[in-house]
């Protein structure tokens, strides 16, 4: 609700560009209501049912001496610094062949893009990971990924390492350690179970299907428009831990904020909001989806 609070205002003015403006005491009404009236709203509509995957994560050995452990936290107060994770659509068995679906989240701004893959091969991992670098307005300067063979391989190494400028900071999680990779691990619910739901897809022609859907909606759809929030400090009160976080914001709202963001890039994001329309991304987003499951 926190989030959806902060979205209110962000949606507010699309909203009556689609279905006609408010009257001024509704209007008012809804700018001032706060996360705890909307939360006893929505009680009685909130989904209660949940589902669990499986876990993918073969260990891939081969590098492992070669890609460093992450033991330090990355300066964060810039974009640029992302975590990757793999989710599996195989329904309620890993055997056989399925698609699965690259996450990759920028850290300091929640900036997330996904992308559809066959088999979790290194080599078409590393092509989507390519794809998703040209689509975005700031250089990679950090990879954090699990121990998957997916990623430990010579292909990644070569192409972050690799390179005559600044090189990409390649290291890995711990083993069986999930919240070193807390926050790609977040996206992976938000960004893929809740969107694609845990049914098994093996059939190959729906990769594209899940690409076009990933990157020309869903992607401008959840980085414009859905407010995330971030962690301000994390303290420990005898038994328990206290969090407190920053009011929420898009991830395009804290792009803009950052002043480590070139005036081009943010020149393009912003030519980009204006091009935008939550809605009608959410009927684009809903039409991609029930082509995908017409198909599945």
């Amino acid at each position: 609700s926190k989030k959806l609070r902060a979205a209110i205002p962000l949606w507010l003015p699309f909203y009556e560009q689609e279905y006609g403006a408010l009257d001024a005491d509704t209007k008012t009404k809804l700018l001032a209501i706060s996360p705890s009236t909307i939360d006893r709203t929505l009680k009685p509509v909130r989904a209660t049912g949940k589902t669990t995957g499986l876990c993918g994560t073969k260990p891939g050995s081969l590098l492992k001496n070669q890609i460093p452990i992450k033991t330090h936290n990355w300066d964060v107060s810039k974009p640029g610094f992302f975590e990757a994770d793999t989710v599996a659509h195989c329904g309620n068995s890993l055997s056989g062949n399925f698609l699965w679906s690259l996450t990759f989240t920028d850290i300091f701004s929640g900036w997330t893009e996904n992308r559809a893959v066959w088999n979790k091969g290194s080599y078409g991992i590393f092509t989507q990971i390519k794809d998703i670098e040209a689509s975005l307005v700031f250089p990679i300067l950090g990879f954090d990924c699990d121990n998957g063979s997916e990623f430990l391989n010579h292909h990644l190494l070569r192409y972050f390492t690799d390179r005559p400028q600044s090189p990409i900071q390649f290291t890995r999680s711990r083993p069986y350690k999930k919240n070193d990779n807390a926050h790609v691990e977040q996206k992976n619910w938000t960004h893929v179970r809740q969107l694609l739901g845990y049914d098994r897809f093996d059939r190959p022609e729906l990769v594209a299907l899940i690409n076009d859907l990933y990157k020309n909606a869903f992607s401008l759809y959840a980085n414009y428009f859905c407010p995330t929030l971030k962690l301000k400090e994390k303290l420990r009160v005898n038994s328990k831990y206290v969090k407190k976080y920053y009011p929420p914001k898009t991830p395009y709202q804290r792009l803009l904020d950052s002043e480590q963001l070139t005036r081009e890039a943010k020149l393009l994001l912003r030519v980009t909001y204006k091009s935008l329309n939550p809605f009608k991304l959410k009927k684009i987003i809903e039409s991609k989806l029930k082509m995908i499951l017409f198909i599945f």
